[in-house]
């Protein structure tokens, strides 16, 4: 990951892939697929609490910033829009 180090009580985090294959065999393109709320924290603030770099989260659709930093898209997200963490 680039040089994203974030402040207080954000995180950044990698989005997940969307499916690109329903159940039934078909392919969706990519301009019909909906971007997952989900991904994976690659880095967070020194004032996360409840979630740590690796782990899986759900997240508010409309809660994230999404940022570019070398070609690669992250979210920067506060740590209370995260909905839940994947086990």
């Amino acid at each position: 990951m680039a040089k994203l180090k974030p402040l207080g009580d954000k995180l950044v985090i990698e989005r997940l892939e969307a499916v690109e294959k329903t159940a039934g065999g078909i392919f969706i393109p990519d301009t019909a697929k909906e971007k997952p709320e989900q991904g994976k924290v690659v880095a967070v603030g020194k004032d996360v609490k409840e979630v740590k770099t690796g782990d899986q989260v759900l997240f508010a659709k409309y809660g994230p910033t999404e940022v570019k930093v070398n070609g690669k898209e992250y979210l920067l997200i506060k740590e209370e829009e995260i909905l839940a963490v994947i086990s």
